[in-house]
């Protein structure tokens, strides 16, 4: 017995070993996994020549979505490389990517990027000592990407940009090498296009070459701050997006979009944003995380002209859209702007919103900010937001909140008006910090034009009057509060409807039924029905 105690004591530690596979490993495993998914759904070789294999290929590729897979790969492999360098990258590529290839360029600015280390020096020493027979066998044990060479070229320069960005003196470096990337890219596309068949295997790059642009973009922020893109530069986007548009590539066009309307915002030229935004349109199969962004901008510039209603609709689907467990950054800077909106609307927002978690010290500020609006104290409002002057600045809201001071009069004169029903125009003007009762005057007789108090204003006893207060129900405010919340169940029930997913081929399954070919065999299949049962096998998988 105290035998198989200790044998079990001594297993024990040993099962919990678990042998952690390197950046190297993890990113070769990745690029195998796509070689096999891509290689499964009859992608097009380069240099094919076959016209037999190339109309077979084309006719698997018709039915199936390259796009899909290599989206949802990416999503598997977003782990892989978070550990990765710049000489795992390019080991990747050196192992994995023909040097007489379509892949070539790109694998030598990754080999270029990583410099040789004395441990590299000494392994090729050592295969140069070897002899030509053991030469032979390594050679012979290499095996280069054939279906997802340009797929994994790709993104491997993807993260080799991402790489160089988050190091600081490497800024310029990261955006001359994104630069290279997208035009990689984009002649990767040029030559599927100009295919004789009229089928390439491009679609597998989109959502690669839309994750180049944006990390372009990211990179050319940080280059400088407020950074906005030159007239050419925007030419060159405005190419792209066209592009994008022609060949239905959803993922680049919704990020080119994006990019463009903040490059816009950036530059303070919101009416050309404005016109960009009523003169596009945003593809409805987009990513979750692109829509946020287009609402966001498109919230942003409605509030910058005016249209705080639609601004406020835009902003909170954003913020229900948004993730939940990421993004801490981007929901601050949406509620900011939320907040801000529903103050200039004459909203005051829940307290429950200022304590969020994540976002209680960069809210401080809209919370004295909206006290004093809820006050309706003038001179507070003013010594606050000059407290914050430089905060507000930096988050971009300064200009809407300087709007505010309308508000903040609005909301003291419903204050007055519910408190007194009868009160001076010196008292007015002493209460709200106007200047004399002449500026109270006409601040109440504008508030009385635009129904924000119901009252009486007599010019020469100096004074206003009140009137009694109205049933709620008797007005046609709760009608459209009533409207609101209709128009907003329909939206939401539409949305669901559209993003439904249909049975795809319910109807040649009735057809079939119905005509008694249940029985079929599978050697009696089409081409097509095989390749649509491979893409819902892999639709499983994944």
């Amino acid at each position: 017995e105290s035998k198989e105690v200790k044998k079990e004591v001594s297993e024990a530690p040993a099962a919990k070993v678990e042998v952690e596979l390197s950046s190297q490993d993890k990113l070769v495993q990745a690029a195998k996994r796509l070689e096999r998914l891509l290689s499964s759904q009859g992608t097009i070789k380069s240099g094919e020549k076959d016209a037999d294999a190339v109309i077979q290929a084309a006719t698997t590729l018709i039915h199936s979505n390259p796009s899909k897979i290599v989206k949802r790969w990416l999503g598997i492999s977003s782990g892989t490389a978070s550990k990765a360098t710049l000489v795992d990258l390019a080991f990747v590529a050196k192992t994995m990517l023909d040097p007489l290839g379509s892949s070539a360029t790109g694998r030598d600015l990754l080999m270029q990027l990583a410099p040789a280390t004395a441990e590299d020096e000494d392994v090729t020493m050592k295969i140069d000592s070897d002899g030509a027979e053991n030469k032979g066998k390594a050679a012979s044990q290499i095996v280069h990407l054939e279906s997802a060479a340009r797929e994994v070229e790709s993104y491997l320069l993807s993260l080799a940009v991402r790489l160089l960005w988050r190091q600081s003196p490497s800024e310029a470096q990261a955006l001359e090498l994104s630069v290279k990337a997208i035009q990689i890219t984009s002649l990767h596309m040029e030559e599927a296009a100009k295919n004789t068949y009229g089928v390439g295997s491009a679609n597998g790059l989109y959502p690669l070459l839309a994750r180049l642009y944006r990390y372009q973009s990211l990179v050319a922020e940080g280059c400088a701050a407020n950074f906005h893109l030159e007239m050419d530069n925007r030419k060159e986007l405005v190419g792209a997006h066209r592009m994008a548009v022609v060949r239905r590539d959803v993922d680049t066009q919704a990020t080119l979009l994006n990019i463009m309307l903040k490059d816009l915002l950036n530059a303070n030229q919101v009416e050309q944003a404005q016109k960009l935004l009523a003169n596009s349109t945003f593809p409805e199969s987009a990513s979750n995380n692109q829509l946020c962004r287009h609402l966001y901008y498109s919230g942003r510039i409605q509030a910058l002209r005016l249209e705080y209603t639609s601004a406020f609709s835009n902003l909170s689907q954003c913020l229900r859209k948004a993730p939940t467990n990421t993004a801490l950054g981007f929901r601050i800077a949406v509620q900011r702007l939320l907040i801000v909106v529903q103050l200039l609307m004459g909203e005051i927002p829940e307290r429950s919103v200022f304590f969020a978690e994540g976002m209680c010290g960069e809210l401080a500020p809209y919370l004295k900010i909206t006290q004093a609006v809820r006050r309706g104290d003038l001179a507070v409002f003013h010594e606050t937001v000059k407290q914050f002057t430089d905060r507000l600045k930096l988050d971009g809201t300064y200009t809407l909140i300087s709007r505010l001071a309308h508000s903040v009069v609005k909301a003291g004169l419903r204050r007055l008006n519910t408190s007194y029903s009868r009160i001076s125009l010196d008292d007015i003007a002493h209460r709200l910090g106007l200047a004399n009762a002449t500026s109270a005057e006409f601040v109440v007789s504008k508030a009385v034009m635009d129904g924000v108090i119901d009252a009486t204003i007599f010019h020469e006893e100096g004074y206003i009057q009140s009137h009694d207060l109205v049933d709620v129900y008797a007005t046609t405010e709760p009608m459209e509060a009533f409207h609101r919340r209709i128009a907003y169940c329909l939206t939401t029930h539409n949305d669901a409807v559209r993003s439904m997913r249909y049975p795809q081929d319910e109807y040649k399954q009735q057809l079939e039924a119905s005509r008694g070919m249940r029985g079929k065999k599978d050697d009696d299949k089409t081409d097509e029905e095989k390749a649509q049962e491979l893409e819902e096998e892999l639709d499983d998988d994944y």
